[in-house]
Order: structure tokens, then C-alpha cells, then sequence
């Protein structure tokens, strides 16, 4: 019965400890390639947990293996958009301005019932007060209303009636310029590059950069 218990609490440390090394998005919302490391963890610590005669350094060995695996990827996740995109795949406009995809619900294999259900959770129980919606690559649904269903702010209360509603998408991404997303604004790629010209920086030194379809845009440079 001890050695049971000490099996128990080595592996549940090793478990914790893997599972911080992993960061905190594995607590909370998963990628899919998080969610199967994690299973598999839970596994490899159940086997050595219930059977006495399995040696605990084969599930040891085994977990800490899955951690260099999960941290090594997520190194080349970073480093590159091409992998991340084929690891954690993209998000997906199921509503734009307004218009239900249909073709991207059925690629998501997402019913009409589901996107509702998705909507309701959000609060929002009109689908005509949407003007866009994302399936993250989370399977979250993130919504952006139209400009007279979004709640009021204190800066709303002293200023004119807000404009028309806008779907922000990134336009350099660590570093890196995400061609794809120009289409879902008003700003070319040549339009960025003299706005970052005007700034003395270049696309290396850009953390993020955000931009709208009615040309507001935000850059927030690298610490180092």
C-alpha cells in the first residue's frame, strides 16, 4: 500500500510538472496537438499508477519525452507560420459582414444549430446583430457585432455615435508579414511598408500589427 501511494505521488508531481512546462494554455483553451499530448500523459501515468509490476522510470522516461516533444514543437511553431498553420490549422470566418458561410460551416463540419448554440453563449441571441464570427483554432467562437448592437462604453457617452463596425486582422505577426490577411483590409503590403518606413522600423522589428477595413491600424514593436 505505500509503495502504491509513493508511485501515486511521484507520478502525479511529474504530471504537474509537465503540464507547467507545457504553459498555461494547456490548462485552459487547447490546441489539438495540446489536447493529444495531454491525453497521452494521463495515460502514461495511469499505467505505472495501477500496475505495481510496470517500472515507474519507463513512465517517467515516457512523460518527460512527451514534454521535450511538446516543447520542441512549439519552438518551431514560433518560428514558423508554415508549421503552426499545419500543426493548429487557422481560424475560420463563418459570418462575414453579416453572411453566413455556408461553405466554411460545412468544412468545420459546424451545423447551424451548433453556431447558434456557439452564438447563445456569447450572449448574443440575434443572429442579424452579428457582423462577423471566428472559429478560433481552438474551436472557440469569437463574435464582433454590428456597430448599433455593440454595448455602450464610458467613451461612448462622450462622443459621437460610434462608426460602423470593423474586423481587426494581423498584418505582421512576430516579425513575420501574414500576406493572407490584406484582403480583409484596407491596407496593401506596400502601404505597410512605408508606414513602418515612417516609423524607421522594419517587418523584423514588428511584434504585432493589427490593422482594420477602414484603415485604422496599430503596431506594437518587439521588447528585444
Amino acid at each position: 500500500m505505500a509503495v502504491t501511494f509513493i508511485r501515486a505521488v511521484i507520478l502525479y508531481v511529474c504530471v504537474v510538472i509537465a503540464l507547467r512546462l507545457m504553459g498555461k494554455r494547456q490548462i485552459g483553451e487547447m490546441q489539438p496537438k495540446e489536447l493529444v499530448i495531454t491525453i497521452l500523459i494521463a495515460e502514461l501515468a495511469a499505467i505505472p499508477m495501477s500496475d505495481l509490476n510496470s517500472p515507474l522510470i519507463n513512465g517517467v522516461i515516457a512523460i518527460l519525452t512527451l514534454i521535450v516533444l511538446e516543447i520542441f514543437l512549439s519552438v518551431i511553431s514560433l518560428k514558423s507560420n508554415t508549421f503552426r498553420r499545419l500543426l493548429n490549422g487557422r481560424p475560420a470566418i463563418v459570418i462575414n459582414k453579416g453572411v453566413i458561410d455556408q461553405k466554411a460551416l460545412k468544412n468545420l463540419r459546424f451545423t447551424a444549430e451548433e453556431l447558434m448554440e456557439s452564438l447563445r453563449q456569447q450572449e448574443v441571441f440575434d443572429i442579424s446583430d452579428v457582423k462577423y464570427a471566428i472559429v478560433e483554432t481552438t474551436g472557440k467562437l469569437s463574435v464582433l457585432l454590428n456597430a448599433d448592437r455593440q454595448p455602450l462604453t464610458p467613451s461612448d457617452t462622450k462622443t459621437a455615435p460610434a462608426s460602423d463596425a470593423a474586423l481587426n486582422v494581423c498584418l505582421i505577426c512576430d516579425g513575420k508579414i501574414k500576406k493572407e490577411s490584406f484582403n480583409r483590409c484596407s491596407l496593401t503590403q506596400k502601404d505597410v511598408e512605408q508606414i513602418l518606413t515612417t516609423r524607421r522600423l522594419k517587418v523584423r522589428d514588428v511584434f504585432l500589427m493589427t490593422a482594420d477595413e477602414n484603415g485604422n491600424y496599430n503596431i506594437i514593436s518587439k521588447d528585444c
